[in-house]
């Protein structure tokens, strides 16, 4: 399918065309792409970015100025799939406006084979797709499709491929990374596909890790979020003695002023141990570099809808290990995943989760209407009538709307440190950020503090947002 050529000589013949087209046009052929997902999905975007980029292409955020579109798709929730597809559809004008623009899907979705069959049969316009187990070999897909002009398709075949070090990648912010630490997953939950889609667990080396981080600071990186489907499994078949906590430890001992977020942790691996280090390095009496914010999904206050999911933990024992989070780090933000809706809730189960969610008081929730997964064990199980599901829905997000509200009222009057992010999406001639804490503020500044630490005293509060005015001396301010 890749006609036997090297990857070295994929990347030559691609190079060979964006030459050519430049030289032609006078201007690079665009890459344009678009992401669906989670976080791991857009770190695998930003590779796809930097590979293209690599090869000669220009990135850009115009469709129209586009020769190559590339999709990476989810699968995580029906919704998603649907909406990649939705777009997808829309790109038959495209092609038949400019037949030689190549299209691309990529990505969890169509790494599922009644996914990957629909778009060969519906989508005739899709040039070439591959799933999550190969992204280097992309060159060798392009490759292929500008030079024979046939479409292919590259089904996932291994379990636990390999981890590809060394792509480029081409981040979003320059002061921002996403850094992948691991792949995979190994626990199965119920309604979960992402096992069968993103295969099983697999760690990058710690060298390598350390190493991409060293960089990313020295750039002048200034938020770095760790990423793995469970990053408290990291080391996992590759260490004997070394894991999570360890590379956090090694990740703190790199000189500069950043911020280290993670996610996702599963609550039955994120022990007591990995809370200790945390503390040890958020404390105000050293120079914080992880942040006070922990992102521990439950799903369910109910014991019998948890064991059901195949989580292997108790609302109890998920209790406690809050409770000591709170202890050692009394004013930590907590966020979570909530699914409302699992197959066999009943008003009891859910009244669980209410409780455990008035309880743990959240400062932010991401709650989901369950959505059956093709291949999964829960798309068997008794549905939840879809009204049922939708009231829930609303009386969990009333609950958690009151308690973000009250906690964001509580922080009116403090000063905060927030790393600018660019402008504010709802008001543009603000700024917005975000705080140690992941809560977004926006307020009024220059363009050039984008990218930088400033202090903001919090003038006012909504359930999902604040607004703040710059502090006096900015001693909070670092340079890029």
């Amino acid at each position: 399918m890749t006609e036997n050529r090297t990857l070295t000589e994929a990347k030559e013949q691609v190079r060979a065309f964006t030459a050519s087209f430049l030289r032609k046009t006078g201007r690079r052929p665009g890459v344009f792409i678009r992401t669906f997902g989670c976080q791991q999905n857009e770190a695998d975007s930003e590779r796809l970015a930097g590979m293209a980029q690599d090869l000669g292409y220009a990135f850009t955020e115009n469709p129209e100025e586009a020769e190559l579109f590339i999709y990476n798709t989810c699968a995580v929730r029906e919704h998603a799939e649907l909406k990649a597809l939705s777009l997808t559809g829309q790109l038959k004008h495209v092609k038949e406006a400019r037949p030689d623009a190549v299209v691309c899907l990529c990505g969890c979705m169509v790494a599922q084979e009644h996914r990957l069959n629909d778009v060969k049969n519906r989508y005739p316009y899709v040039d070439f797709l591959f799933g999550t187990s190969h992204p280097e070999n992309f060159p060798l897909y392009l490759a292929t499709a500008l030079t024979t002009r046939r479409r292919a398709f590259y089904p996932d075949e291994e379990v636990c491929p390999p981890v590809a070090e060394g792509l480029p990648v081409r981040h979003e912010a320059p002061f921002r990374a996403l850094v992948s630490i691991m792949y995979g997953c190994n626990n199965f939950c119920t309604y979960c596909v992402v096992p069968y889609v993103r295969g099983r667990e697999r760690s990058r080396k710690k060298e390598d890790i350390l190493a991409e981080i060293r960089t990313l600071v020295a750039g002048g990186c200034r938020e770095i979020m760790l990423l793995g489907q469970n990053v408290n499994s990291y080391g996992h078949g590759l260490y004997t003695d070394y894991g999570f906590s360890d590379l956090l430890s090694d990740i703190c001992r790199i000189e500069g002023d950043y911020w280290i977020r993670f996610m996702t942790s599963h609550p039955k691996d994120a022990t007591r141990g990995l809370v200790d280090v945390i503390a040890s390095h958020c404390g105000e009496d050293c120079h914080p570099k992880i942040v006070k914010q922990f992102h521990l999904p439950f799903q369910s206050g109910s014991d019998r809808i948890l064991e059901k999911m195949n989580r292997h933990y108790t609302a109890s024992s998920y209790l406690s290990l809050i409770s000591y989070l709170k202890e050692k780090i009394p004013d930590v933000a907590l966020s979570t995943d909530v699914i409302v809706g699992f197959p066999t809730e009943t008003e009891e189960d859910f009244e669980d989760t209410l409780s455990l969610l008035r309880t743990v008081r959240y400062d932010a929730l991401f709650s989901f209407l369950f959505s059956p997964r093709r291949g999964t064990p829960a798309e068997k199980m008794e549905p939840v009538p879809e009204e049922v599901k939708a009231s829930r829905f609303s009386r969990l997000l009333a609950v958690q709307n009151e308690i973000s509200l009250e906690k964001n009222r509580a922080a009116v009057g403090s000063t905060v440190r927030v790393l600018v992010e660019g402008k504010s999406k709802t008001d543009p001639s603000l700024l917005s950020g975000r705080t140690e804490k992941n809560r977004l503020v926006h307020f009024s500044g220059g363009e050039e503090l984008i990218g930088r630490f400033v202090l903001l005293t919090v003038t006012s509060a909504e359930a999902y947002s604040l607004a703040g005015t710059l502090t006096p001396g900015q001693e909070g301010i670092s340079s890029r």
